[in-house]
């Protein structure tokens, strides 16, 4: 045992230095990134190498129902979990001493699950090795703090910070707004602390107590095993101070959601270079291309960037959600945005996703498209000026309509995955027949008496 704790990484061991750890949760990110797996005694993980889990974890919707139908066999087999140990980290919210240990998901025949969220940014991240390139990204998370809600049938509202009154919206960037919840904010830093998270910098949103935190660029998989973590100690802080976290993309009427921007590059494997910009600093062929790749094939992608029918309410002209694909120089109003940058950083950012998204699925998604965008190297549209909110929409406007869009882009799919896409939209088909089901109060408001 002590050899393998030897091999963690240097985060967990700080956290373990003088402690006896008790327990270790053996955990993988479902469809919807929830957290799933097993948690066991320490001296247990330690003497297995492999964990077992059923299929049945990517059959099952954001309600709790199972996918079955003629098409996907609901007989459970199980999928064999090796332990990445690289990925331990502390639970210091916990009780007992307690680390979780990230799982790569094989077969009983030893090939990777194809369905497991990820394998597929695994298997898009391969594709740019292939062909010499490293993917770089950077993901701003967006969420809001919000007062309990125990009651589905009422609206979420703002929690009460320190002042003892209601968290105000329209304060974006505002210092005293951060410090209306500065204890949650606190535990958040000391979480990712103890985690070994390196966060890059914590600001205010615009809505009512919406939190924007950025993380330094750096490994696609590796980022999104942070924001998987993340997610979760987010929410643990918050709980300790009697209000709610939350990733909906939409939570509150009339305030903005919230988004997962990623920001891209691309870097040669052999020299190091950012391959976005050529010697003299200027734009290359390869960064209009990768542009021209997210244009073309973003439309397709948005089932995965906006996987629930709340993600589409997110989607509403002039309300600091993109709506187009356009591309523009350090325009907000665009889709992809180019920052204001050096040239050995130069990037794009990919505005659409939101952070109701699964990370290994939304970051492999706009990798996808970047990647097919190398592949087809078509040049994009002419960089937008001005305000692109004025220009048509290109997403699609409901989930069910992304789920088309998706299955009529062939590229992508075959990029992402065929089994992984008829699973994916199987199951997003079945939350949005569970959601056509639900009456909500502005049907019986409007339509009860007067129809």
């Amino acid at each position: 045992m002590s050899e393998l704790l030897a091999q963690l990484p240097e985060a967990a061991q700080t956290y373990l230095d003088g402690r006896r750890l008790d327990e270790v949760e053996c955990i993988v990110a479902d469809f919807s990134g929830i957290a799933r797996g097993k948690a066991m005694p320490a001296a247990k993980f330690f003497k297995q190498d492999r964990f077992y889990l059923p299929n049945s974890i990517f059959l099952q919707t954001i309600t709790g129902d199972w996918l079955s139908t003629d098409d996907f066999e609901f007989t459970e087999p199980d999928m064999v979990l090796l332990p990445d140990l690289s990925t331990a980290t502390a639970a210091p919210w916990t009780a007992d001493v307690t680390l979780q240990v990230i799982h790569d998901i094989i077969d009983q025949n030893g090939q990777p699950i194809p369905t497991a969220p990820r394998n597929v940014l695994k298997r898009v991240v391969a594709l740019f090795d292939d062909m010499g390139l490293v993917p770089v990204v950077a993901p701003e998370m967006e969420f809001f703090l919000v007062a309990p809600n125990i009651d589905p049938n009422q609206p979420v509202i703002p929690p009460i910070g320190r002042t003892g009154r209601p968290a105000a919206a329209r304060q974006a960037y505002s210092l005293s707004a951060v410090d209306e919840y500065g204890p949650v904010i606190d535990d958040i830093y000391d979480f990712a602390e103890a985690q070994g998270f390196e966060i890059d910098g914590i600001l205010q949103e615009g809505g009512a107590g919406q939190i924007e935190i950025n993380l330094r660029h750096g490994d696609p998989v590796k980022l999104a095993d942070e924001i998987f973590f993340f997610k979760r100690l987010i929410r643990e802080a918050a709980l300790r101070h009697n209000c709610f976290a939350t990733f909906m993309a939409k939570p509150i009427q009339d305030e903005p959601g919230s988004a997962m921007h990623i920001h891209h590059s691309l870097v040669d494997k052999d020299t190091g270079k950012n391959i976005f910009s050529s010697d003299d600093g200027s734009e290359t062929e390869t960064f209009h291309h990768f542009i021209a790749g997210l244009q073309n094939h973003i439309p397709g992608a948005i089932a995965l960037f906006a996987p629930y029918v709340n993600s589409y309410r997110r989607y509403v002209r002039d309300f600091a959600a993109p709506i187009n694909t356009e591309w523009g120089r350090d325009n907000r109003t665009t889709g992809l945005r180019v920052p204001v940058s050096s040239p050995d950083a130069r990037r794009i950012e990919n505005r659409l996703p939101g952070m109701d998204v699964n990370p290994y699925l939304g970051i492999a998604a706009s990798l996808a498209c970047g990647y097919l965008g190398l592949q087809e190297k078509r040049p994009p549209r002419p960089a937008f000026v001005g305000d692109a909110y004025a220009s048509l929409d290109e997403v699609p406007n409901t989930l069910a309509d992304a789920l088309v869009t998706l299955g009529a882009d062939d590229a992508l799919r075959a990029v992402i995955g065929q089994e992984f896409c008829e699973v994916y939209s199987a199951v997003k088909a079945l939350e949005n027949k569970e959601f056509l089901q639900v009456i909500s109060p502005w049907e019986r408001e409007h339509l009860l008496l007067n129809v």
